[in-house]
């Protein structure tokens, strides 16, 4: 007989053997072994329809935790569709049994690996185009796909041990991943007992979910280990290596640490085990592993004052180096600080250590232009606040940046510790804004992190008034100008008096010309904001900045960049359009307001930037809720310009060399000129060049309702706090440059106006027509005088016609041409070959031009002033 098939032949023995004395042997070696003929039969099984549609699902969750483990996120992606897809066909079956607990813990599972992707930043970066859009369309599908599961997966989250046996399927996948050799031992000591020979026993390995819990199936008639005869058949058995009791002794002597998230059921130490606290949890197989808290001091060793510190000075100096857990210092600090408060070693020694944990937080994220974590942000608030409970409950601490090592003093009253609570509010402050810059402006979570705001003011507010009296007037001025910043832009939350008491004492007591320059441009934006136009104008114009700004660094000019447009706004609310005009010409010329207010960066721009340029520029970006809304700000500023540029336009329409008030306000109608066919307006500037036209022919009410109706409301006008106010504001001023444009554009028509008529053209009292009329004769620019008992406007025709006017600007045109001519031809040709009679010829020609000039200007003064002196007669006799 050949020798290939002896083992089948002692198979087919020992198989008639067990027919008549039946021999206890595993399952799994006569499945190995067994070569005969029946076995090679296909033999055709019914299964269910949960176990089809389950073990489609399983399939595809395989697969899925394989295309995690490399990353690859377009796989990742294609197979949670296909999941869902599986899923779908199995509603029937989840209808019946309910949705299974395996797919809501890989849900869960799937949630925390693309968010873990999503804050590895730098991992963003380096994946390809093709990864990086499949994880972010990967992110917005299964944040829309948890919502109608979202209650499961959170009680899952609560409770991730509890389940049922079907659920722990997942651990079949251990055959792949045997990388940890420390495992292997108890997955063939598992292999062995057996509790049921007909079904083979099931090996859990899942790298992914430590939570698992292994089945055994032991045979309760097997023999021991150390008596069981040696069987070929069970080669498990046979290569198994043989645990001695020290290894065992070891092995259950063993200690771990938790590095993964385990869920706390009691809810009152949860704050303790955010920071990577030691507990208990439970391992494979059932298992509990026993963690331990690190020894900090060895056994029988006095715990005083000299060892604590030593101790302290130990875990401080493997701050910075390479392959320090980060993690781990904060734990062991707060370990110490546990041990220093059990042991009674006083509140200085609590402080230093409460000091040395901040800064460990701190430097968790070792990446500057990155934000912390959720998780530590809470911890650091945590631990900030309790310092400061500490300070302020313990007078006799002293604490100071100037204080060394060397003069500390823990032991004795009265106490010196080094350290800057200052500093630490500072850096708290600056953290929280990048975490804003961090977050999405128009999703829930930065409304989550906005309410951090409240904290953060409350721990200012706490600062001062523990550092007034305590400190140097250079720290106070420092922290009363954190106050200043925080508060400045919001609405009610400062009032004038306290807000002038802070930027006073700045004023007066500050050395250094930044943080005088910033609390003046805070001041004067918290005057604006609360519409006083006047302190905030006086204290711009007593201040000077506009001359010495451009040397200031690039925070400062942004921050008066933004008081400049405040400035403008609140002269806008109070009616002075032209005030506001000046204010926001010099943000809105040149096409860069988002830039100029730290509020974006413009794409036009990107390739005159460097990526390091970019990233500085990125910092520098205010958050969301501290913007000022563009569109309203260039919808005041066209406005502006409309109301002034206009009856500009119509009082100088026949002077060739009139300049332009507002090029950008131009720019936009010529824009709107080109348009070869003009629709009713859409967007706000379409409605203001729509008005613009409408107010060139006087016709008011169509220019009012340009400017005013619901979609402007919508957009611009009740994004005012008092919107009714400034709407009438609008109205009013409409109605009166309406008026100034009409009278500059038909005055050469009419003889005489009625006053009275044009109130009721207008819709204004007749007093005010009169003083607009007034004003514009005393300022020469409408030729006329007022009647009082006719109540009429007597114009003069004095102003050349049109025909006229054409002539004078032709000549004008036609002298200018000539000169130049002259000039290229001498240029050309050259002065020193003209003999002496072209020469004098050239000068009578010149000197006889100059003698016209001449007499045409003294004829047009005399005119003038016969003008003028009719005018004055008139207006003599009209009074």
């Amino acid at each position: 007989m050949s020798r290939f098939f002896k083992g089948s032949d002692s198979e087919s023995d020992s198989s008639e053997d067990s027919i008549q004395e039946p021999v206890q042997r595993p399952a799994v070696a006569a499945k190995v072994f067994q070569f005969s003929d029946d076995e090679e039969e296909t033999r055709r099984v019914v299964r269910s329809e949960k176990d089809k549609r389950y073990d489609e699902l399983r399939n595809i969750i395989k697969s899925l935790k394989n295309k995690k483990k490399i990353k690859d996120m377009s796989n990742v992606l294609s197979e949670f569709e296909s999941l869902m897809k599986a899923f779908d066909k199995a509603k029937k079956v989840v209808e019946k049994e309910g949705i299974p607990r395996f797919y809501i813990r890989t849900l869960a599972e799937l949630e925390d690996f693309v968010a873990e992707c999503w804050e590895d930043r730098e991992g963003r970066k380096k994946m390809n185009k093709i990864n990086a859009k499949s994880l972010t369309t990967l992110r917005q599908k299964l944040k829309k796909y948890l919502r109608d599961y979202e209650k499961e997966v959170e009680d899952y989250k609560q409770n991730p041990d509890e389940g049922d046996i079907e659920d722990e399927f997942e651990a079949e996948d251990g055959d792949a991943d045997t990388e940890d050799s420390e495992d292997e031992e108890p997955i063939a000591q598992s292999f062995l007992k057996k509790e049921k020979p007909a079904k083979p026993p099931k090996i859990y390995d899942d790298d992914d979910d430590d939570d698992d819990d292994d089945l055994d199936y032991t045979d309760s008639d097997t023999e021991s280990d150390d008596d069981a005869p040696v069987d070929y058949t069970n080669m498990a058995a046979y290569f198994l290596k043989d645990k001695t009791a020290d290894d065992k002794k070891d092995s259950k002597a063993k200690k771990v640490r938790t590095t993964k998230r385990t869920q706390v059921k009691d809810t009152a130490d949860r704050s303790d085990d955010e920071g990577g606290e030691w507990e208990e949890v439970t391992g494979k197989g059932g298992t509990v592993i026993v963690a331990e808290k690190p020894k900090m001091f060895p056994k029988d060793t006095e715990v005083n004052h000299e060892a604590v510190n030593k101790k302290l000075v130990e875990i401080i100096a493997a701050r910075g180096k390479k392959g320090t857990d980060r993690q781990e210092q904060i734990e062991l600090l707060k370990e110490l600080a546990s041990i220093a408060e059990t042991n009674n070693l006083g509140r200085a020694m609590a402080v230093k250590i409460g000091f040395n944990i901040i800064a460990a937080i701190f430097d968790y994220n070792p990446n500057i232009a990155t934000c912390m974590r959720q998780e530590m942000w809470e911890l650091c608030i945590h631990n900030v606040n309790q310092l400061l409970v500490e300070l302020k409950a313990n007078t006799d601490i002293t604490i100071g940046a100037n204080i060394s090592e060397d003069s500390e003093s823990l032991e004795t009253s009265p106490f010196r510790v080094r350290g800057c609570i200052l500093t630490v509010v500072e850096r708290l402050c600056e953290e929280y804004i990048k975490m804003l810059q961090a977050c999405d402006a128009h999703s829930t979570e930065y409304v989550e992190r906005l309410r951090d705001d409240v904290t953060v003011c409350n721990i200012i507010d706490e600062l001062v008034s523990y550092l007034n009296g305590r400190s140097t007037s250079e720290e106070i001025c420092r922290v009363y100008l954190r106050k200043v910043e925080s508060t400045y832009y919001k609405m009610g939350t400062c009032s004038e008096a306290e807000m002038s008491t802070l930027c006073q004492y700045i004023y007066t007591k500050d050395s250094t010309d930044r943080l005088r320059t910033r609390a003046i441009l805070c001041h004067i934006y918290h005057h604006a904001l609360h519409d006083r136009w006047f302190q905030a104008r006086d204290l711009m114009l007593m201040s000077h900045l506009q001359d010495t700004i451009q040397h200031s660094d690039v925070p400062t000019q942004i921050l008066y960049n933004r008081t400049m447009v405040q400035l403008g706004l609140c002269a806008f609310r109070q009616g002075m359009t032209k005030d506001a005009h000046h204010a926001l010409v010099d943000i809105q010329s040149g096409g860069r307001a988002k830039e100029l207010l730290a509020q974006g960066l413009l794409l036009q721009r990107q390739h005159e930037r460097t990526p390091e340029q970019e990233k500085i520029e990125k910092r520098r970006l205010l958050p969301y809720h501290m913007h000022i809304n563009l569109e309203l700000l260039e919808c005041v500023y066209l406005v502006s310009a409309m109301l002034m540029e206009i009856p500009y336009m119509a009082a100088h329409e026949m002077d060739a060399r009139r300049r332009m008030i507002s090029k950008n306000f131009h720019h936009v109608l010529r824009m709107s000129e080109r348009q070869t066919l003009t629709g009713p307006p859409e967007s706000m500037r379409e409605h203001i060049v729509a008005a613009s036209k409408a107010m060139k022919t006087g016709d008011w009410k169509s220019c009012k309702n340009f400017i005013i109706n619901e979609k402007m409301n919508s957009k611009v006008w009740d994004l005012f706090q008092d919107k009714d106010s400034v709407r009438d504001m609008i109205v009013c001023k409409i109605q009166e440059e309406s008026l100034r444009t009409y009278l500059f554009t038909y005055s050469s028509v009419y003889d005489t106006l009625s006053l009275v008529t044009l109130a009721e053209m207008f819709e204004l009292d007749v007093y005010k027509v009169h003083s607009i009329i007034s004003k514009m004769i005393i300022n020469e620019e409408l030729m006329a005088s007022l009647d009082e008992p006719t109540q009429t406007v007597i114009m003069h025709r004095t102003e050349p016609t049109r025909l006229q006017a054409l002539a004078l600007q032709l000549s004008e045109k036609v002298g200018t041409l000539v000169e130049n001519n002259e000039r290229i031809l001498e240029i050309k040709q050259g002065n020193f070959f003209f003999n002496k009679g072209q020469n004098q010829q050239n000068n009578q020609q010149n000197s006889g031009y100059q003698q016209n000039q001449q007499n045409w200007n003294k004829y047009k003064q005399k005119n003038d002033n016969s003008n003028r002196r009719n005018q004055r007669n008139n207006q003599q006799r009209a009074y």
